[in-house]
């Protein structure tokens, strides 16, 4: 009788242990899940982000090859002007 008493409270203790361990084992899995979870988050984001930012160039690109942007360089550049632009200049 004092045998399975001793062997009862030897097993419920090495059962205490392991709940103990795997309460904290789990924590801090839910830590890194977390931490994971937000990274990827960031991630996302930047993402997103960045695809936003390839559009704009893809756009800027595009413009830069129209003749729109062809004429408004040759006017501020190279101070061109088209057949019927009515030219003002300032006289000192």
């Amino acid at each position: 009788m004092r045998q399975n008493k001793a062997a009862m409270l030897g097993i419920t203790f090495v059962v205490i242990i392991l709940m103990v361990v795997l309460l904290i084992y789990g924590r801090k899995l839910n830590t890194r899940l977390a931490n994971g979870e937000a990274r990827i988050n960031d991630l996302l984001e930047q993402t997103e982000q960045e695809d936003q930012r390839t559009e704009e160039i893809r756009e800027m690109q595009e413009y830069m090859q129209s003749d729109e942007y062809r004429e408004q360089v040759a006017k501020e550049k190279l101070g061109l002007v088209n057949d019927d632009d009515i030219v003002f200049k300032e006289t000192e």
